[in-house]
């Protein structure tokens, strides 16, 4: 073939063929030819081989023109590819000097009547075989305007004519051509579309104006059991439960008639039905649309059931304790509000374990666990069929007893439930006996909201574990007030830390045998702005039940060591300081460090450091407190058990536990003339810390007697008024001078 026709060839052939003339500025422009090269890749068949879908075309077009030579043709940026012929046995050409090259750029039929008298007799079809002499080509034009090929007709005669008719006859069969290329693209996409429905994981369905199934994908086949034959054809009903299929069928009936669905664009959750009759939850987007046939509707169906069954785990997790099963906080004031929101009574319980904290500590939490399951378990059986019980945190629980109010019948229920806990509890080998502390208030006398009347039980539960556990109290406002005033004397607490009023006193310990002041242990007072100086009788209750006791306790350890510097400073050396701490503190997982850092800050030797702890504190966790005061000991610090012989600490604590000292309280000393029992237990502890290697420092003394005594027993270091009432840090230190002056007469302590 030859090379592209010259611009003055096309001229030339634009004389003696009928066609729109049109500027050469409007051909092969670049953003026109890229539209129309676009349009054509849209079809994606340019470069394929023969397609039948054109053959009945191009037989009947050969049959109307009687011309032996018909054929449609693809125009590309390079090449032209005849997707169909009769006569011509060509698959793809260059489109450089081609008749359909300039045919796409025409708007009309393009005729060459005789090749040899034109601009097209160089090109190897005019030339060579067949030797065309007459050519007549219409463009194939898209709905966007692009030509993106040619419908051809061709003979190896010349024609002198070709009618008006002939031509606009031959653009129809253009139009057919280009009617088949729009219905393969169209099949593509649907091919494509039905290719990507019956991949995807959504189940896929569409009916027709009369709900009958026309397409489901092999996710909803599966779905639904169904097979597809069985399904398509087939009334949208059998995958709707028989009690819904009433108003589906109305719904259908008004899109129908013309009127709007209420569904369509929304997701909705409905139950459906599979194919052996079971129901699962799913959740479908409907669309609605218009075609030839009328109305068309479809769905997008999703199963979820996996999702419901996971939202009532969540609920349930979200309104269920995880542990024994019961209701949790949440859930439990839910359940009250709901009973005060109608005006109904309702009595609340609070319950709290005594002696779990011990089986929790000494067997380990999966032994706790499994206790407070078993604890879980009997405390429903003890109260009425409708009372709900929930598990409030640790090993507190609450009770809900809807419509009581009367506090007689209150009572006996809660006697019943402390009842509950005389027989013990045996499981794993082990048997437990647990007691129970239990508040209760009642609506609305002591509460109007969820909050206030748990509030109210709170408070008679805080009264009768403060009365030793192991019973019950209803709650009276007296309960409020008192807890009020607690919270104002907090409140006072704070400002007075802030507010320097806090200050340190300082008692005497001194060594029994020489009257030599040994050591001072540093005492909280307050110095109240209003009240006076207040002893910690009056605020340590509050103190300790707050957020403040690490706070003050933290005071306490920094100004009673800057005491001791000031005192070395000041020649007085050798001198013990005795620290109380809070149990806050002891717990404390920071206290080794915080006091580490202390003795740094004022460089003091750690064993003038003696931190006393009360046993009952010291064993509320053993390990964690081992772990404490064994971190204590190696910075050299000494550990003293405070009042010891009151709390509830075994002879093998002393054992487990790195001590320096024991303090033994002055009960055992107030009778110890006239109480053999406490002279003996006095004289048993002193030998028993003698041979353990502990040094043992009696509270309490106040005679020369009581002193005689001690000292017959061997006992080694004392404490009491008889040598010093707590007192300032000016007079502690004269009365250090002093007694250091005196000798051992003790003249000075009198």
């Amino acid at each position: 073939m030859s090379a592209r026709l010259p611009r003055d060839r096309i001229q030339f052939v634009a004389a003696t063929v009928t066609r729109v003339n049109r500027s050469d500025d409007d051909f092969h422009i670049a953003g026109t030819e890229r539209a129309r090269l676009d349009a054509l890749a849209s079809y994606r068949n340019a470069d394929t081989a023969h397609e039948p879908r054109f053959d009945r075309i191009i037989d009947l077009a050969a049959d109307v023109f009687a011309a032996p030579m018909v054929y449609i043709s693809l125009v590309g940026s390079e090449w032209q590819w005849i997707k169909a012929s009769v006569g011509l046995d060509i698959v793809q050409s260059p489109r450089a000097g081609s008749f359909c090259d300039v045919t796409i750029e025409t708007d009309d039929v393009m005729v060459v009547r005789d090749t040899l008298d034109s601009g097209f007799s160089n090109i190897s079809l005019v030339e060579g075989p067949p030797h065309i002499r007459f050519y007549a080509g219409a463009p194939l034009v898209t709905a966007g305007g692009q030509r993106v090929g040619t419908m051809c007709i061709a003979d190896t005669n010349a024609r002198q004519e070709f009618s008006l008719r002939e031509r606009r006859r031959l653009a129809d069969f253009a139009a057919l051509a280009m009617e088949q290329m729009d219905l393969r693209r169209a099949d593509f996409a649907r091919t494509a579309m039905m290719g990507f429905a019956d991949t995807i994981q959504q189940a896929m369905i569409t009916t027709d104006m009369e709900g009958r199934v026309e397409y489901v994908n092999h996710c909803a086949s599966a779905l639904f059991g169904y097979s597809l034959a069985e399904m398509i054809g087939q009334p949208i009903e059998i995958i709707i439960p028989e009690r819904l299929r009433g108003a589906h069928t109305a719904g259908i009936a008004r899109v129908a008639a013309g009127g709007p669905s209420t569904l369509a664009g929304k997701m909705v959750e409905v139950v459906a039905r599979k194919r052996d009759g079971s129901e699962f939850p799913i959740e479908f987007t409907l669309s609605v649309w218009r075609n030839v046939h009328g109305i068309g509707m479809g769905a997008v169906i999703r199963d979820i059931s996996e999702r419901r069954q996971r939202d009532a785990r969540l609920l349930r997790l979200a309104n269920h304790d995880t542990l024994t099963g019961l209701c949790n906080r949440q859930r439990f004031e839910t359940l009250i509000a709901e009973e005060i929101a109608v005006g109904r009574p309702a009595t609340v319980m609070l319950l709290d374990l005594d002696g779990f904290k011990e089986v929790n500590d000494t067997l380990g939490h999966a032994v706790g666990d499994a206790l407070l399951q078993t604890v879980a378990v009997r405390l429903p059986s003890a109260l009425p069929d409708n009372a709900v019980v929930a598990r409030i945190g640790g090993d507190e629980f609450g009770a809900l007893l809807p419509e009581l109010n009367d506090p007689l019948v209150a009572r006996t229920t809660v006697n019943a439930l402390l009842g509950a806990f005389k027989q013990p509890f045996e499981f794993g080998g082990h048997v437990f006996q647990l007691g129970a502390s239990i508040g209760y208030a009642i609506s609305p006398d002591h509460g109007q909201d969820p909050e206030e009347l748990i509030a109210s039980a709170d408070f008679a539960l805080y009264r009768a574990k403060d009365s030793g556990g192991r019973t019950s109290r209803m709650f009276s406002p007296e309960m409020r007030s008192e807890s009020m005033a607690r919270r104002v004397l907090q409140d006072e607490l704070l400002r007075a830390l802030q507010n320097d009023e806090l200050v340190l006193h300082y008692q005497p310990q001194v060594h029994l045998e020489d009257g030599r002041i040994f050591g001072m242990e540093a005492l909280i007072r307050w110095q109240h702005p209003e009240r006076g100086l207040l002893m910690p009788g009056a605020f340590l209750p509050a103190l300790e039940s707050s957020a403040l006791a690490m706070s003050i306790g933290s005071w306490v350890l920094n100004r009673s060591c800057a005491q001791l510097a000031e005192w070395r400073d000041a020649g007085i050396n050798g001198i013990r300081m005795g620290v109380n701490l809070f149990s806050a503190q002891f717990r404390a997982t920071t206290l080794a460090d915080e006091v580490r850092d202390v003795l740094h800050r004022f460089a003091l030797d750690p064993a003038l450091l003696e931190l006393e702890v009360t046993e009952t504190i010291a064993l509320y966790n053993d390990d964690q407190s081992e772990a404490t005061i064994r971190a204590l000991r190696d910075i050299g610090v000494r550990i003293a058990f405070d009042d010891f012989g009151t709390g509830y600490a075994s002879l093998s604590s002393l054992k487990r536990f790195p001590l320096t000292t024991l303090k033994i309280d002055r009960s055992f000393v107030r009778e110890l003339l006239t109480n053999p029992q406490d002279a003996t237990i006095a004289r048993a502890m002193i030998w028993m810390g003698s041979q353990l290697g502990l040094e043992t420092i009696v509270e309490g003394i106040e005679t020369a007697e009581q002193e005689a005594e001690l000292l017959r027993y061997g006992a080694g270091s004392v404490q009491g008024y008889r040598y010093g009432r707590p007192m300032p840090a000016e007079a502690a230190a004269a009365l250090m001078r002093a007694v250091a002056a005196e000798g051992f007469s003790g003249a000075a302590y009198r």
